[in-house]
Order: C-alpha cells, then structure tokens, then sequence
C-alpha cells in the first residue's frame, strides 16, 4: 500500500486572517471570562468533613473575635482562642480557619503544641463579601471543635478590589 502524501494545503490571505480573528476571539473569551471564584457553604462542609476524618464535630472551646461590620474586606482583623490547658495530654494540634465566600475555603492553618502556651492567634484577613468565618480546631486526642462568627462587608469594601 502506497499513501501519498496530501496535497499542499493552500490559504488565501483572508482565510490566513479570518482564523487568526477566530482564534485570538476563542482565547480571548475562553481566558477572560470571570469564573465562579468564591467557596461554597457546600466546600466549606466537604473541608470540615475532611479535616474531622469521621470523628463528630464539636461546638465550644473556640472563641472568635471579629468585627460584626468592616469597612476594610481587604484587611479584616480576627482574633481566635481555643480554651485548652496546653499540656502534653490536651492540646490544640491545629487552628483552621475556613471562609464560606472566599476564593478557597481555608483561609490558613496554624499549628501548636504544648510548649505554644496557649492556643491562640490575631491576623488580618480579606473577606471578599458578607459571610460567615469558621474556625476548627483540632485536639490532640482527635476530637475537633469549632465556631463560626459573621463578618458583613460594607458596600464597596470587598476584599477583592
């Protein structure tokens, strides 16, 4: 069996332009299209369910201090305490810090061990709109406890600007 090889393939210098407009509007629209870019109460569960490996999710121990109203998204300051003794039996192993409308539901980590003293840290972090912030801690022996504290933006102070 003998294949010839194809006959040169011959483009006019419309056709050469038209499928590079074609193209360049394909890309343009594929890569600038704004997608859905903010977590889900639904993802923020899957993390939680993840993070508690099947053991029971716990209320209490936690508290969170953050502002009710911001006028800053961009800078939102949140404080959170997890009442702990801190002793090598019964300690914070980590603090997970999960927001509902954020680009990606966790928002940071931190991690202690007894020699940390106590379990507890202040940051600043953006809040893309009005939702609830979850913290979940989890023990040393297994068990996770969490909090959840709403934070509203003002109009216009979205941490995404």
């Amino acid at each position: 069996m003998i294949i010839e090889p194809m006959e040169q393939l011959k483009l006019s210098r419309r056709q050469v332009l038209a499928l590079g407009g074609a193209a360049f509007v394909t890309t343009a629209i594929l890569g600038f299209t704004p997608h859905n870019a903010e977590a889900s109460p639904k993802e923020v569960k899957a993390k939680l369910a993840e993070l508690a490996k099947g053991a029971e999710l716990q209320k209490g121990r936690i508290e969170i201090t953050l502002p009710k109203l911001t006028q800053d998204g961009k800078r939102t300051r949140i404080k959170i305490a997890v009442d702990s003794p801190m002793t090598d039996k019964d300690y914070v192993k980590s603090l997970h810090i999960l927001a509902e409308r954020n680009t990606v539901p966790n928002v940071g980590t931190y991690h202690f061990s007894p020699i940390s003293g106590k379990a507890e840290i202040t940051t600043r972090i953006r809040v893309a709109k009005s939702q609830t912030i979850i913290a979940a801690a989890e023990m040393s022996d297994g068990s996770i406890y969490y909090a959840k504290a709403r934070c509203n933006v003002a109009r216009g102070a979205g941490g995404c600007g």
